[in-house]
């Protein structure tokens, strides 16, 4: 792949791994939340317990979106790529440029819920 087309084929690549570390880290803290609210019964815990459990559930389906996404994209750039075309059409530019902004938001987002997530577990052990 040449220019453009080689640049994003890289930035999936790397979304890709980016997800898989996510997804893991995702399912590190829910274990982790299922360990804690084991050995608690109190109720404000058990509420925000539950309030962060969604959180890590909305976190697995946006994930699971955002690979279909990008796997998507990697088959509209072969598409296009053997079309031997010079570069990207627009649609695909703003396609790329769409998953680029939801992968930033992930990475911040899902660091300020592991933050506070960790945050309220060290406050409460």
């Amino acid at each position: 792949m040449a220019g453009k087309f080689e640049q994003y084929h890289h930035e999936n690549q790397t979304w890709v791994r980016s997800l898989d570390f996510f997804r893991q880290e995702n399912s590190y803290l829910k274990t982790r939340l299922s360990e804690v609210v084991d050995g608690l019964t109190d109720k404000d815990f058990l509420a925000l317990a539950e309030h962060f459990q969604n959180q890590f559930i909305v976190k697995d389906e946006f994930m699971a979106e955002l690979l279909h996404d990008v796997h998507a994209q990697q088959e509209l750039m072969k598409a296009e790529y053997k079309k031997q075309v010079a570069k990207p059409d627009i649609k695909l530019v703003k396609k790329h440029e769409k998953l680029s902004n939801e992968m930033e938001y992930l990475e911040k987002d899902f660091a300020r819920l592991r933050g506070e997530f960790n945050k309220y577990l060290t406050s409460l052990l």
